[in-house]
């Protein structure tokens, strides 16, 4: 069953009911990171969109306008980063919604948009999601810490190997 999510801006008294959610579920993420996030939105460095479902917090996302990977960054392309949905909410479209409503924001600044995802099954999902909303990857390879890897080279799988993607906006 998909959920109709309202999106919002995030606002201050979410940064606790967030970190709370996540602290749930076993997932660290602490109410400083989204006291950053409202800080940065508000000097326009990054848009935070919240998603709810019944006045229920279900997710969240970050446009980070000039994104920290170089290729991006050079390229004046914003990259949406860092999008949770928490589990109870994950495959009913939650993810989809975020990611559609923060096209809409970058298609009025820029003509492409990055994202990025981790390659192992953790990320599985957001994985398919990306490719079924059309991104296709940027043909640099994968990265770690804002770094390329080289063939041969042995690397750690962790939260920060990624495979960059980009999409074509329509305005």
């Amino acid at each position: 069953m998909e959920y109709l999510a309202d999106i919002r801006p995030l606002e201050e008294k979410d940064c606790r009911i967030i970190s709370k959610a996540f602290e749930q579920q076993d997932w660290d993420k602490p109410q400083k990171q989204f006291q950053t996030y409202l800080a940065e939105q508000s000097a326009g460095k990054r848009s935070v969109l919240v998603a709810e479902i019944e006045e229920n917090f279900a997710g969240y996302l970050t446009i980070c306008w000039k994104s920290n990977y170089q290729p991006f960054r050079q390229a004046n392309i914003p990259e949406i980063v860092d999008l949770n949905v928490l589990e109870k909410f994950q495959n009913r479209g939650i993810g989809s919604q975020l990611i559609k409503k923060a096209e809409e924001l970058v298609a009025e600044r820029a003509k492409t948009v990055g994202i990025a995802v981790g390659l192992f099954s953790d990320y599985g999902k957001a994985q398919r999601l990306y490719v079924k909303r059309g991104y296709i990857p940027d043909g640099l390879g994968i990265s770690q810490d804002n770094r390329f890897i080289r063939r041969r080279e042995t690397i750690r799988i962790d939260d920060d190997l990624a495979l960059y993607f980009t999409k074509t906006l329509h305005q």
